[in-house]
C-alpha cells in the first residue's frame, strides 16, 4: 500500500467566530507539531496549507466555515501527545485522547475539537519512510 501526503490539499480556509481564541490555540497545537505560524493580520493568520480569518475578513466573505476534520501530521507518538496536551491547555476540547486507532498498523493518534467545534487530529502512523519532509515551493 502506498499512502500520499501533501499533494491533493494546497490550502484550507477556516473562517471563525472568535479570532484570538482560535489563534491560541493553533498557536499552541502548532508549536507542538513544530510548524511556525507563517503571518499574522488584524483578521487572519496563516501556516503552512492553514489559513484562518475572521467572518469580516474579505476572504471570508462574512460567513462562516461549517465544521471540518483536519488531520496534522506528528513525527512521531511523543508529538502527537504534546499536541494534545497543548492544545487542552489552550481551549481546546478532548475528542480522543491520545492512542492507536484501528485505521491501519501503527496509527497513533489524538483529537481536539478547536473553539469553533473543528475536530483536529494529530496522527503519527507508525514505521515510514519519507522522501521528503515537506513539499517546498519557491517563487
Amino acid at each position: 500500500m502506498e499512502l500520499h501526503r501533501g499533494r491533493l490539499v494546497d490550502h484550507i480556509h477556516l473562517v471563525v467566530r472568535d479570532l484570538p481564541a482560535s489563534r491560541r490555540f493553533y498557536e499552541a497545537v502548532l508549536q507542538a507539531l513544530d510548524v511556525p505560524i507563517g503571518g499574522v493580520g488584524d483578521d487572519y493568520f496563516w501556516a503552512d496549507e492553514l489559513f484562518v480569518s475572521s467572518a469580516d475578513s474579505r476572504a471570508a466573505q462574512g460567513k462562516l466555515t461549517g465544521r471540518h476534520h483536519l488531520a496534522f501530521q506528528a513525527k512521531d507518538h511523543a508529538m502527537v501527545d504534546t499536541f494534545h496536551k497543548a492544545g487542552r491547555a489552550a481551549g481546546g476540547k478532548d475528542n480522543g485522547a491520545p492512542g492507536e486507532r484501528p485505521y491501519h498498523p501503527g496509527y497513533y493518534a489524538a483529537f481536539l475539537l478547536d473553539p469553533d467545534g473543528n475536530n483536529i487530529e494529530a496522527v503519527h502512523h507508525g514505521p515510514a519512510v519519507r522522501s521528503a519532509p515537506s513539499v517546498k515551493i519557491t517563487f
